[in-house]
């Protein structure tokens, strides 16, 4: 008996970015749901169930904060990993205190974001 595929939500708006996480992603047996700006991740976010997300913060239409608190009201306990090149102490600890459980810089190794 196999497990159900963990559904992934990715907030991403660099398409070759988007393409090699999700490859990576979809290569451990993650399903993966790609937006590339607030509007089409609030979209998903209503429209779709998901057990994790993988937010970039530097998105057209208001950065990645909308879609984290939106999955945030529908899913307190969904974790969320915030991806992005805002490397500052600061934005890290502005991303955990808006409520990411995670936050990992670009450029990384896809082996640290797969764990």
């Amino acid at each position: 008996m196999s497990l159900p595929a963990v559904r992934m939500l990715l907030l991403e708006d660099d398409l070759a970015a988007a393409r090699a996480v999700t490859a990576g992603l979809e290569s451990q047996g993650y399903i993966v749901s790609h937006a590339a700006d607030v509007a089409a991740g609030l979209a998903r976010v209503d429209a779709e169930s998901f057990d994790a997300a993988i937010l970039d913060l530097m998105v057209p239409g208001g950065g990645g904060y909308p879609v984290l608190a939106a999955l945030r009201q529908r899913n307190p306990g969904l974790p969320v990993l915030i991806l992005t090149a805002r490397d500052t102490i600061a934005d890290r600890v502005e991303g955990l205190d808006k409520g990411a459980d995670d936050y990992l810089v670009k450029p990384f190794a896809f082996v640290e974001l797969a764990a």
